[in-house]
């Protein structure tokens, strides 16, 4: 077999078998075999809701464990075609079979990044929070900017984006908002991005013109539904209510309809102001407050709780994951995963996908950039 050929071969079944172990493939084919037997249950529809979910969750292992299945069996046909053209010195046999590898590979890579969004709540909701840092006005400015980019990549991407919480910055920009996107896996894609985020310019609030770097948190954790039971005790919360600081007209600014909830335990506190109504902004905040909860209990489990908390104990210098350069030259390069990109208008205005990407893949099978320098 040529070189070129058994290389691909060999990334193929590589590929295949990381895939395998990602999506746990005995673990999932025992869980389809389980849902196969409740689907033959006459009184499962008695729930349709519960029906639902378990009919999506039965297709969903149907394709995956069958695309598997598939693609070993193509890598193997497809070899023994290759073998047998070349023993009879038959390349039309060999191109075939060639091109059918290279669409065997494509669709490989694609259904990788598929099992990297099968996470207890990846295909949820999901809530992003952006937070100035040091940097004053610049950083401000700077936060303004991320939450754009963000709702530029969840409307290419067809989902809906809602505005929960917003605290403008004194003279531009803001301190602090929270948003709210809609879609299937939105979480999934958006939980890589939390973390400090750098940005390099020529400040346009400084008359001298000078280069400034600005700071801004990201935190990205999913909305929760009935399946995810959270526990939280009344008694471990305060609540307090207020006038909304945001947009909404003269009803929001003369009464009291924005709401805040601080879980005592863990600091972890949450604004929803987004409605005229209290009611409705009190659900709200207890949806985020149970939501950042859930997410802080799977960080834990990914051994990262350290390193989130210092990241939002500190934004600045040492923590962050992405660096936005604007000048003296245009990169984007992300510090985990040695990603870059030298149109920096383009990320801004939402192409975040290869960034997401990678940094999916390494955290579900590890690995990075050889060395990562940090950009000037």
């Amino acid at each position: 077999m040529r070189a070129e050929l058994a290389a691909s071969v060999d990334e193929i079944r590589e590929a295949a078998q990381l895939l395998r172990q990602h999506i746990d493939f005995d673990r999932s084919k025992a869980r389809l075999a389980e849902l196969n037997a409740l689907a033959e249950d006459p009184n499962l529809w008695n729930d349709p809701e519960r029906a639902q979910k378990l009919m999506q969750e039965r297709g969903t292992l149907e394709d995956g464990l069958g695309a598997l299945e598939r693609i070993t069996r193509e890598l193997s046909d497809n070899v023994e075609l290759i073998e047998m053209g070349e023993a009879e010195g038959d390349a039309s046999i060999v191109d075939e079979a060639a091109n059918a590898l290279t669409k065997l590979k494509a669709e490989v890579a694609r259904r990788q990044l598929e099992a990297l969004l099968s996470g207890e709540a990846d295909a949820n909701d999901s809530y992003l929070e952006v937070h100035a840092g040091a940097g004053g006005t610049d950083s401000q400015d700077w936060a303004l900017m991320l939450l754009r980019m963000y709702t530029r990549w969840a409307e290419r991407r067809g989902f809906k984006v809602e505005l929960v919480d917003e605290q403008a910055g004194e003279t531009a920009g803001l301190k602090s908002a929270t948003i709210l996107v809609k879609g299937h896996n939105a979480y999934g894609w958006m939980k890589t991005e939390g973390g400090v985020h750098r940005l390099v310019r020529i400040s346009p609030f400084d008359s001298n013109a000078r280069r400034q770097t600005s700071f801004a948190s990201v935190d990205v954790y999913p909305v929760i539904d009935d399946r995810i039971v959270v526990d939280i005790k009344e008694s471990d919360l305060r609540i307090d209510t207020m006038r909304s600081g945001g947009a909404g007209g003269q009803h929001v600014n003369k009464t009291e309809s924005a709401v805040r909830f601080t879980h005592i335990p863990t600091g972890i506190a949450v604004v929803a102001q987004g409605d005229r109504s209290q009611h409705k902004n009190r659900a709200t905040a207890w949806e985020m407050l149970r939501a950042k909860l859930y997410e802080m209990e799977l960080k834990k489990r990914e051994a990262q709780a350290a390193a989130d908390q210092a990241a939002k104990t500190d934004i600045g210098w040492g923590h962050q994951i992405r660096s936005y350069v604007l000048q003296p030259y245009q990169l984007v390069k992300d510090l985990r995963t040695g990603v870059t990109s030298g149109t920096p208008q383009e990320v801004l205005d939402g192409d975040l996908d290869p960034f997401m990407e990678a940094a999916l893949a390494q955290r579900a099978y590890g690995g990075g950039p050889a060395s990562v320098e940090d950009v000037d």
